[in-house]
């Protein structure tokens, strides 16, 4: 097999492993992704002695987040915040992912919606919630007059499809949180929704869980300085599970509705 063939023999089972829920070891992937990068050919014509090449020390996690904020603060669009997250290596959950699930919606929309991270159906599309939880979503917002089509520009705080869709790490979090932030300062949203657990905790820096975050509101400050009032929810997701807990959900979206209300 061709060095070409072996390179996406090996996407492809990544790809069919992901499909069907399988915590993958990216480790072991990218190990022998690498080997068949560097396989050994036919023989290279001798050369002329060279100086040897300095080898770059291997970037620390702090570094990349720095260079996630340089990366941010220089994007003055959302198209340019887009390219940057795409373009972005620091995180290895985008080696296991096909694609980044930037953002949808309207740009400039009076409400923003941050989600906790791409699933299999975002993942394929690079779109945040356009799945079954996505379309609960859309209808939850449609019962107090919001829509992605119209009025809700909708993120997460992580872009790429965790292994298993297990929840992003803290490490994970933060390499995409300068990211998020900019996003936030470009659109300047009269509100935020936190959809889910992770979302909530991320974006407030809070140890309480979702249980105890719903049904308040919140003030997210940026380090650009923008601010707006914040409203975790359970994630969509956890509706689906818990079907019993959507008049609890209900009575956040009315809260929602209401503030919103109030700031037009």
């Amino acid at each position: 097999m061709s060095q070409p063939e072996q390179i996406q023999a090996l996407k492809a089972l990544r790809d069919w492993w992901a499909e069907m829920g399988v915590d993958a070891d990216e480790a072991e992937i990218r190990a022998l992704t690498k080997a068949a990068r560097t396989s050994v050919g036919p023989a290279a014509p001798p050369q002329t002695a060279r100086r040897p090449r300095a080898i770059p020390k291997e970037k620390r996690h702090e570094d990349w987040v720095e260079e996630a904020r340089n990366l941010a603060r220089a994007a003055a669009t959302m198209a340019d915040l887009k390219a940057a997250i795409e373009g972005f290596d620091g995180c290895l959950l985008k080696e296991a992912a096909r694609n980044a699930a930037c953002y949808d919606g309207v740009e400039g929309a009076p409400v923003m919606v941050i989600g906790e991270g791409p699933g299999a159906e975002e993942d394929k599309q690079g779109k945040p919630f356009v799945g079954r939880a996505g379309q609960l979503l859309d209808r939850m917002l449609a019962a107090i007059g919001l829509s992605r089509a119209t009025n809700v520009f909708i993120t997460n705080v992580n872009y790429w499809r965790p292994p298993g869709n297990r929840n992003p790490t803290d490490d994970e979090l933060a390499l995409c949180r300068p990211f998020v932030d900019r996003m936030v300062e470009i659109g300047q949203p009269k509100l935020i929704i936190a959809a889910g657990g992770v979302s909530a905790k991320s974006l407030l820096n809070a140890s309480i869980g979702i249980m105890k975050l719903r049904g308040t509101e919140q003030m997210l400050e940026t380090p650009g300085g923008y601010s707006a009032p914040l409203f975790p929810i359970f994630h969509p997701a956890f509706l689906l599970r818990r079907p019993e807990e959507k008049s609890r959900a209900w009575r956040d979206l009315l809260q929602i509705q209401e503030r919103l209300e109030g700031l037009s």
